[in-house]
């Protein structure tokens, strides 16, 4: 056990995107706790029969502004028999900018997390085909997609910015119509026709000022000038995809993992 938890505290240090990269590294126990959640979400995966899904963590403490999760990737298995993966964007060290990173399990979850809790949305079978087509045909996936000006609560219908799971969301789009959406104005044009809504969040004048004037991954100049001075910011959140795939999928299901 003493060789693990020294591997894990080595590692723990390497996935920390999004915070600033001056942090302290996770504890070991930390770091054990954050391997197990990823060990119980994979055997999850495993006994659900997927071959895709949407996976979620809670890294901050989201209750003020009635959110559970914070971060949610495409988790991807390489074969029938292979390791499940995770594609997702992060942002870099509390940076402006983000990159894709496609990863195991346990380095999506071997991070600072609130709760150590995961949460898994298995869309139907046709769904996670349409989503393995598109990792299959381009495993980087299509450029268009990623925006590398990160902002944490990027509008949802701009381009100006991308926040994680505006990624998430906008590539499942592409899944859903590959003849009408190669980019990222086209996926926001189709998810407006699908009935996405965005979740807003209240954020009053003084916080918004603050976060700007000392947080590069903060921004609100893509958002409307009516909402966004009015406090009303419309994101995209994790509970927000959920909302909107179960409601496209009947056959999609929650699950979990604690």
């Amino acid at each position: 056990m003493a060789w693990l938890l020294a591997a894990l505290l080595v590692l723990s240090t390497a996935a920390r995107a999004g915070q600033g990269c001056e942090e302290a590294p996770l504890s070991a126990r930390e770091a054990l706790r954050s391997i197990e959640l990823a060990q119980r979400t994979v055997d999850a995966l495993e006994r659900s029969g997927a071959s895709v899904a949407l996976v979620a963590r809670a890294g901050q403490d989201l209750r003020r502004y009635g959110l559970r999760y914070s971060h949610m990737g495409i988790a991807v298995r390489e074969h029938p028999a292979g390791r499940w993966t995770v594609v997702h964007a992060l942002n870099d060290c509390g940076s402006d900018r983000s990159m894709l990173y496609n990863e195991g399990m346990g380095n999506f979850f071997l991070t600072e997390l609130f709760r150590y809790e995961g949460q898994l949305l298995l869309p139907g079978p046709s769904a996670q085909a349409a989503l393995a087509r598109l990792f299959a045909q381009q495993p980087a996936l299509p450029p268009a997609l990623h925006a590398p000006r990160y902002n944490m609560l990027s509008y949802a219908y701009s381009t100006r910015y991308q926040n994680s799971n505006q990624w998430v969301l906008e590539t499942w789009a592409a899944a859903a119509a590959p003849q009408q959406v190669a980019s990222r104005p086209q996926a926001q044009q189709w998810l407006r026709s699908a009935g996405f809504v965005p979740i807003t969040v209240e954020i009053p004048a003084v916080t918004r000022l603050g976060a700007r004037l000392t947080r590069a991954n903060v921004a609100f100049d893509d958002h409307p000038f009516e909402r966004r001075m009015a406090g009303r910011i419309d994101t995209v959140t994790v509970e927000s995809i959920v909302r909107f795939v179960l409601a496209g999928d009947p056959e999609a299901r929650v699950m979990v993992v604690e």
